[in-house]
């Protein structure tokens, strides 16, 4: 599996455990080395003390050469262990040969290093290249032991040199401890910060888990049907969380203007149809009614052919009516409206409310006249309070509410009952479209049809056993 297929969920948090090991290993090669250049420090230290108590003895048995007192020397110094466990005591005269050594047998006396080996061959060269009178160390890698070179100094004058050769591995126990010491705290303090470090990135990447789940709802999903909490804030991971929000708003809106159109459209291409089949219907429905008139008043009807008369001129007045209905002419000539104009139409509802025992509440908000067409804003107000009141049970209330608010006559009209399915709902300012047995199905598609003239917006809300109509109309100038 490739790295880029894990989830940040699980990358965000290997990535930061593998930080965290991998500082955990060079913190502790950081503290062997540093242990390891202490023991070396230290074991320098020390045979620097030793060598510091035999270069204060050693340099009177080389000015009087006195090699049988310097051999004694080195031989009390190693069996009373002062040496510093040193494996080899050697002292080299001022020609760099032996002159001493605590075993005669491998360094005889006069014998020149380089012949006991490319080791101690390597030593002699250094001995002579440095010519220093302070203590150092020669440690070649390619040795098995490492060497504390120390001069013999009397009077500002070297008279020889002391060379006290360590075994390699003799820190090498003490090296080993402080290893495993340094190794099991290290996996303790691992133990302990890699879970941390575990939850702290699950904690990182949770906002960001949360919004590709969000994301991933996007598409598959109606935008109104997509609920996410997501974390918002000014770091990178809160910016993306705003700008998901402010996605998910614009599709909402976008969607809700589609249906919008969508809607627009049909009741457009619904309402064209209806005025075509109306004038169409209205030029031979004049003609059938003016022969009735005609016949009315030149003929001679006997009483059968009267009451054929009546039912021809009712019925054919209720098409006239119905097509009338269907021509919403665009502008009407009319007065300003004015609050006079609303208190009528409260008058007109009170015997149907009162006869339903309806409690008709009506806020007349306004105070003097808009730049609005009294006559369809009446209409508008009719048609929907006639539909309240219908539609509300006896002993319910019906709210009608009339406000300016700002450039805009805001109309609410809400009335107690059932509510409208939501599959009625979308197709309710349809023409013929009615809940009321006794209706035509008019009102609403009228109604519908005003609005847009006046270039308005209407809805309709229907829940929890209330139904609110909102209309909202733009004013023009102050009449």
């Amino acid at each position: 599996m490739m790295l880029g297929d894990i989830s940040y969920r699980f990358k965000v948090p290997l990535m930061l455990s593998a930080s965290i090991v991998l500082t955990g290993l060079v913190v502790s090669l950081a503290l062997t080395w540093r242990a390891y250049g202490d023991l070396r420090d230290d074991l320098f230290q020390n045979a620097v003390d030793v060598g510091g108590v035999l270069s204060n003895t050693l340099p009177g048995a080389l000015k009087h050469d006195d090699l049988w007192q310097a051999y004694r020397i080195l031989a009390a110094a190693e069996s009373a262990g002062t040496s510093g466990s040193a494996r080899n005591l050697i002292v080299l005269d001022e020609d760099y040969r032996v002159y001493v050594s605590n075993r005669p047998r491998s360094f005889p006396v006069l014998s020149e290093l380089r012949a006991q080996g490319p080791e101690l061959a390597r030593v002699e060269r250094f001995v002579q290249a440095e010519a220093s009178l302070k203590p150092y160390v020669f440690d070649h890698p390619e040795n098995e032991n490492f060497y504390v070179i120390i001069p013999l100094v009397d009077d500002d004058v070297a008279l020889g040199t002391l060379i006290m050769g360590y075994s390699g591995t003799l820190f090498l126990p003490r090296f080993y401890s402080i290893v495993k010491r340094v190794t099991y705290s290290s996996l303790i303090v691992l133990a302990v910060l890699l879970p941390f470090g575990w939850y702290l990135g699950n904690r990182a990447t949770m906002p960001l888990t949360k919004l590709a789940k969000c994301l991933g709802k996007v598409g598959r999903q109606p935008p109104e049907d997509v609920q996410c909490s997501v974390a918002e804030g000014k770091d990178e991971i809160g910016q993306l969380g705003t700008s998901f929000r402010q996605m998910l708003q614009e599709l909402r809106e976008k969607q809700r203007l589609e249906h919008q159109m969508v809607a627009s459209e049909r009741l457009a291409a619904v309402g064209r149809l209806a005025s075509a089949v109306a004038h169409e219907i209205n030029n031979p429905l004049g003609g059938m009614l003016n022969a009735i008139s005609t016949f009315r008043h030149h003929g001679r009807p006997d009483d059968v052919t009267e009451k054929t008369l009546l039912l021809l001129e009712r019925g054919l007045g209720q098409i006239s009516e119905t097509v009338a209905a269907l021509l919403v002419e665009t502008r009407l000539e009319s007065h300003a409206l004015t609050p006079q104009d609303i208190d009528d139409i409260y008058t007109l509802l009170q015997p149907d409310a009162q006869r339903r025992s309806i409690h008709l509440r009506w806020k007349n908000g306004l105070r003097n006249s808009l730049a609005l067409p009294s006559t369809q804003v009446r209409q508008v107000l009719i048609n929907l309070s006639l539909n309240a009141v219908q539609a509300t049970p006896e002993g319910g209330t019906v709210l009608c509410d009339i406000q300016k608010e700002q450039d805009y006559l805001h109309i609410y009209v809400d009335n107690e009952g059932e509510p409208i399915p939501p599959e009625r709902v979308n197709r309710l300012f349809e023409p013929f479209v009615h809940h009321n047995p006794s209706g035509s199905g008019l009102g609403l598609w009228v109604t519908y049809q005003i609005v847009q003239q006046l270039n308005g917006k209407i809805g309709v809300n229907s829940d929890g056993g209330h139904t609110c109509f909102t209309v909202q109309l733009p004013l023009e100038l102050a009449a």
